[in-house]
């Protein structure tokens, strides 16, 4: 089974950028589609974006789409997130996720693999 470590949260102010990454272990992530999640406190966790083995194919949801970028470096076995424009309400805890098979995926139900998480904090 893969062992997943996230990295790079920290607080920043509105309008900031953070770069997360979500390095694994244990097995080569390049046949598997990853995905970002985030759980805010009081909340659920929640699909933020997904890619598939070879990074061709992305998705975002709607609240960060167009400020968000997920990218993977199959060979370094490590994925990103790029988060730009920055805003109080993405203060969560972003884990990321490895899925069943090659596609993206959305539902937290379907990692089969899990981070620990890191904290982000956007002040207003």
């Amino acid at each position: 089974q893969v062992q997943l470590v996230e990295s790079g949260g920290g607080l920043v102010q509105a309008g900031d950028s953070l770069r997360l990454s979500c390095a694994a272990s244990g097995r080569a992530i390049g046949g598997l589609g990853m995905a970002w999640f985030r759980q805010a406190p009081g909340k659920g966790r929640e699909y933020v974006a997904t890619i598939n083995w070879n990074g061709d194919v992305t998705y975002y949801t709607d609240s960060v789409d167009g400020r968000f970028i997920t990218s993977r470096d199959n060979a370094k076995n490590t994925m990103y997130l790029q988060m730009n424009s920055l805003k109080p309400e993405d203060t969560a805890v972003y884990y990321c996720a490895a899925g069943p098979g090659a596609g993206v995926f959305s539902r937290p139900a379907d990692a089969v693999s899990w981070g620990q998480g890191t904290q982000v904090t956007v002040s207003s």
